[in-house]
């Protein structure tokens, strides 16, 4: 695969673990320069070195990416260490509680929407001007099995999950002839070590327990990276507004 990474600019969310670390690593390989954009500073720290133990560049940003003070920083990091911004992978994420929509309180679902989807609508905001100037750019971002169907996860997240397919289909058909693809991958049950804190006896994991056999075999970090860094690179060009379920054929079930 002819990637066209070397020497790109990558933004990755939620870099300092599962998902959001492999791909910073990936990128890397391929001799992109990254960004790791993680709430947890020892986290992202860790995975700059391990970045730079393969010989690649990195540098770590940390901050609560729902804030706009924290995106300005990742952005102009980005700029001024690497020159632009060609790629976004808007990764960072939380689980909600399964919880039904009845249950939802206002903290669960505030906390998850801004997490998953205002952030990214944050991120995705501010470097658009700085692709647009370059004529081109790629966004990718992590959506879910639970932006595919409903049951998957609670309402909020499958919510948040179904805003960001959305986000990135209106990204594709905006800017697709100003040199910019959006596309999001859709993974399905993934080793990430993410923990559900599900209420005992609430009604919403009751009523998603029968098709949690539907998952099926767990993947690796890894694996959701490569189809990241696949979406992102020249060799994926012509490849815009798509939603790449990475998930062993769950979405076929």
């Amino acid at each position: 695969m002819n990637s066209g990474l070397d020497e790109r600019s990558v933004i990755v969310t939620g870099a300092g673990s599962g998902i959001g670390r492999a791909a910073a690593l990936a990128f890397a390989k391929e001799g992109a320069r990254v960004v790791v954009a993680d709430l947890n500073a020892e986290s992202a720290d860790t995975a700059v070195k391990e970045i730079e133990a393969v010989g690649g560049t990195a540098v770590a940003v940390t901050g609560d990416l729902s804030e706009q003070s924290v995106v300005d920083q990742v952005v102009a990091t980005a700029v001024e260490r690497f020159g632009g911004i060609d790629v976004l992978v808007n990764n960072a994420g939380i689980m909600d509680r399964m919880s039904a929509l009845a249950d939802v309180t206002d903290t669960e679902w505030e906390r998850v929407i801004r997490v998953n989807l205002t952030a990214p609508f944050l991120l995705t905001r501010a470097v658009l001007p700085h692709m647009l100037a370059a004529g081109r750019g790629a966004i990718v971002s992590t959506a879910s099995e639970a932006s595919l169907r409903g049951s998957s996860a609670g309402a909020a997240y499958t919510a948040s999950k179904h805003g960001i397919v959305g986000l990135t289909k209106s990204l594709a058909v905006m800017y697709r002839n100003q040199g910019i693809r959006a596309n999001a991958i859709a993974p399905g049950g993934t080793k990430t070590g993410i923990q559900v804190d599900v209420e005992d006896g609430a009604h919403g994991p009751a009523a998603l327990a029968p098709y949690s056999s539907n998952v099926g075999q767990l993947s690796e970090p890894e694996e959701q990276a490569a189809a990241i860094v696949f979406l992102a690179s020249d060799a994926a060009s012509n490849i815009n507004g798509a939603i790449l379920p990475v998930d062993n054929g769950w979405a076929a079930v």
